[in-house]
């Protein structure tokens, strides 16, 4: 009988030091990522929410206000790459908090758009805040460096967990930036991204002060590049991540997942507002479903990575599968019902916390050590780049069919995976 493919995985055991100082070094790594996640998502959080309020506001367009709207996801997607490689040559320490430092800047350049409505440092404060999502999903990564093997997923999921109250508070920033606006004479918005700058600054200050040592090059997975380095070396890691998922089978299915999960969640939720609104939905339901899909894509992470240490990853990642198909169902078949469209989301969630963190969970454990910052920035870069080509996708689709049309283009986007997961692929490399 072939062992759980967690207990299987090819990446090199830790060398030294002992290991119960690697745990004392992990729980405080996990301390203080848990504290900045936290804190700094509060600040991500804002720019899908209130971030499209207030392009709406200042382009006065809806075709700018498109283009700005994904701006923030395009932030996230042209740092994550970068941040992997500077995680690599310089430590999680030295990415972690220098991006969620120019995160920051991007919420202090958002208060002087939101101030005075310009157009350009709009855009240019979208993109830079959107830098914070791609700290925010390499800390999940960060987290599983010294976690013992049978812990990977449980570590990676726990960071992904306490983000659930930062992404919950961050759309609902309104409120306090009505004080604030009150006592400074700043808008809402502006006040609102004040906030969420604030929050932002705090993250990068808690990681560089006590992410000490530092958790990925605690163990000699990486070394501090020397400031001669060649500037070539960002070229050649990028080849050794290719080469890595070209020769790493498991890694694929790994990336796979993580895309295929990021895909159908993104194209589904995005266009379930203007579905509700549609059908006459107030601002308030939309609010509510999309609170309730929030939860359902970070409350069970936890569960999820319980599940992949005990039985192994495959299963985690086909139950998501199954959650999602039935997710998908609901909302192609009764897609006239705002109950039942709430429940879709709330389902869509879930599955997606299932694929997504059994996918990471899978992908960190089965990288080699030379590519593995580096690899985790590109599948973060590759999925949030997959996400905003969906979210591009979703809009045209649903004004040319129907929500039910979309679900059903969205199971079929399925199909890949789930054929991989049926096969004997992932159970040969466990054998």
């Amino acid at each position: 009988m072939p062992e759980p493919e967690h207990l299987t995985s090819t990446a090199p055991a830790p060398l030294a030091p002992d290991r119960p100082a690697i745990d004392a070094v992990q729980r405080r790594t996990m301390t203080v990522l848990a504290f900045a996640q936290i804190i700094g998502t509060v600040g991500v959080g804002v720019a899908p929410s209130i971030g499209i309020l207030l392009a709406g506001a200042v382009t006065d367009s809806e075709a700018w206000a498109g283009l700005a709207r994904t701006a923030s996801t395009l932030g996230a997607t042209l740092l994550g790459l970068p941040l992997g490689t500077l995680a690599a040559r310089r430590g999680r320490r030295v990415a972690l908090a220098g991006g969620w430092w120019t995160a920051a800047a991007g919420g202090a350049v958002l208060v002087a758009a939101a101030q005075w409505s310009l157009i350009v440092p709009l855009f240019a404060g979208l993109l830079l805040i959107g830098v914070g999502l791609a700290v925010s999903l390499q800390s999940r990564f960060a987290a599983t460096d010294l976690a013992r093997p049978h812990h990977r997923a449980r570590s990676l999921a726990l960071v992904v967990w306490v983000g659930t109250l930062g992404s919950v508070l961050g759309p609902n920033l309104g409120v306090p930036g009505e004080i604030i606006g009150a006592a400074t004479g700043l808008t809402v918005y502006a006040g609102a991204f004040l906030i969420a700058a604030v929050c932002l600054a705090v993250a990068g200050l808690i990681v560089w002060v006590w992410l000490r040592p530092d958790p990925l090059l605690f163990l000699g997975q990486a070394a501090p590049a020397s400031p001669e380095a060649p500037a070539g070396k960002q070229p050649g890691r990028l080849r050794q991540v290719l080469t890595e998922l070209r020769v790493n089978q498991r890694a694929r299915v790994a990336v796979i997942a993580i895309l295929t999960a990021q895909v159908v969640m993104v194209a589904v939720m995005t266009m379930t507002p203007v579905h509700l609104t549609r059908h006459g939905g107030s601002i308030t339901i939309v609010g509510i479903t999309i609170s309730l899909h929030i939860v359902g894509m970070y409350a069970p992470a936890p569960l999820v990575g319980l599940i992949a240490d005990r039985y192994g990853h495959r299963p985690a990642i086909s139950a998501g599968l199954g959650v999602l198909a039935v997710s998908l169902v609901i909302g192609a078949v009764k897609s006239d019902g705002t109950g039942w469209i709430i429940t879709s989301l709330i389902l869509l969630g879930i599955g997606w916390s299932f694929v997504n963190v059994a996918g990471s969970a899978l992908f960190g454990a089965v990288v080699s050590a030379e590519t593995r910052a580096s690899s985790q920035g590109g599948v973060d870069a590759l999925s949030n780049l997959f996400g905003a080509t969906a979210a591009f996708a979703a809009g045209p689709l649903l004004a040319a069919g129907s929500f039910s049309a979309l679900s059903v283009l969205a199971l079929v986007a399925l199909v890949p995976l789930t054929v991989l997961m049926a096969g004997r692929a992932l159970t040969r490399q466990s054998a």
